[in-house]
């Protein structure tokens, strides 16, 4: 499998300064799942500094627990009181080095993941390599597809079409209870031969199983999350009950996780998002344990501005990322980004950003424009 810390030596890096933002962005159009209604994406912005190099990341977690237990305030309050004062004046020679400073934190792993991807970037920033070659992957372009919210029925069919026309490489539909057969009928009619599949974002139960059981006559890729984000004993119950493979999402924050739900067979497909899992590295535990077993991966997205997606295409370069990512054009999303470059499809497959580390460089003057609260380590 990847060796990437093992890949090449170089001096270590001292982080001479860090920079946290709190970023607003209004999305285009409201995105609604099982869990509310987005209309705003609001993120961490952490720039690590060495010299002259700058290795940047985003944070993925929500002003509120609505996802996963990670909120903005609460990484806040831990990158400021705990991790960045230790990781300040301090030097690394690999991102493994960072790690081990992080590892005796318990939880936190979308913060954790903030201050490793930034120094991911830094890193290849200083070796001169894109970050895709120390992850261990390759190739110049990825697939994807798009996430459609909850909306109308007629307008999720609309979507469908129109992104299925452009290309992507599947489509994924937002189902809650009450908004599911029927919406999945409509697309797959409209649809015949496109890759579907569905995220419940954990809003189903046991109790509906009759209602999944009804999902596999819509040949799916898989059903995403249908149960509660901390129990893999009930999704290893469902999988035995239903065709279609499961997906999960929320219930996997670790390779550890990972191992157990493909032991117990709770999972057929894994989506890998590199916040929630704590960085890079342990991402790539999990492509790589996947790939021991067979399972494939996909990259999911957070609705990211282009920092945190330049970071999920680099990742979704590794070769178990089989299936189509998340990582869609970012103007579906916002009218302006806060990198200079253009984030953008086509025909389904999103180019891998060229140059050393993510390949992005922030747009500061629109930066500024959208920044709520800094502060400087």
């Amino acid at each position: 499998m990847t060796s990437p810390l093992a890949a090449r030596q170089s001096a270590a890096l001292t982080i001479d300064s860090a920079e946290l933002r709190i970023v607003h962005l209004p999305l285009i159009n409201p995105f609604t799942t099982s869990t509310g209604t987005m209309r705003e994406k609001v993120l961490p912005v952490l720039v690590l500094k060495s010299g002259e190099l700058e290795g940047i990341a985003e944070g993925v977690m929500d002003p509120l627990p609505d996802y996963l237990d990670d909120t903005i305030s609460a990484t806040t309050h831990f990158l400021r009181e705990a991790i960045l004062p230790n990781v300040v004046g301090k030097s690394f020679s690999n991102p493994g080095e960072l790690e081990r400073l992080l590892a005796p934190w318990r939880g936190h792993w979308m913060a954790k993941a903030t201050v490793e991807m930034a120094f991911w970037d830094l890193w290849a920033k200083s070796l001169g390599l894109p970050l895709k070659t120390l992850l261990g992957g390759s190739g110049d372009k990825v697939a994807v597809g798009v996430s459609l919210g909850i909306d109308t029925i007629e307008a999720t069919v609309e979507a469908a079409k129109r992104h299925h026309a452009e290309g992507y490489k599947r489509i994924k539909l937002k189902i809650q209870p009450g908004h599911d057969i029927a919406l999945v009928s409509a697309v797959r009619t409209a649809l015949p031969g496109a890759r579907l599949s569905v995220d419940a974002n954990t809003a189903y139960s046991l109790a509906d199983t009759k209602v999944m059981r009804a999902l596999d006559a819509f040949d799916l890729e898989y059903i995403e999350q249908p149960l509660a984000y901390d129990d893999l004993h009930d999704h290893a119950v469902l999988q035995q009950r239903i065709v279609t493979p499961i997906c999960l999402d929320e219930s996997i924050r670790s390779a550890a996780d990972a191992r157990k739900a493909m032991a117990n067979d709770a999972t057929r497909v894994i989506n890998i998002k590199v916040g929630r899992v704590g960085g890079h590295a342990e991402a790539m535990r999990i492509h790589d344990i996947a790939a021991a077993w067979a399972v494939p991966v996909w990259c999911g997205g957070m609705l990211e501005a282009g920092i945190g997606r330049a970071h999920n295409i680099h990742l979704s370069t590794l070769p178990n990322f089989r299936k189509p990512g998340d990582t869609s054009s970012a103007s579906r999303y916002f009218r302006k980004d806060i990198i200079v470059e253009s984030l953008e499809t086509e025909d389904g497959m999103m180019a891998v950003p060229q140059g050393p580390g993510i390949g992005v460089r922030l747009d500061r003057e629109f930066l500024e424009s959208v920044t709520g609260e800094r502060e400087t380590f």
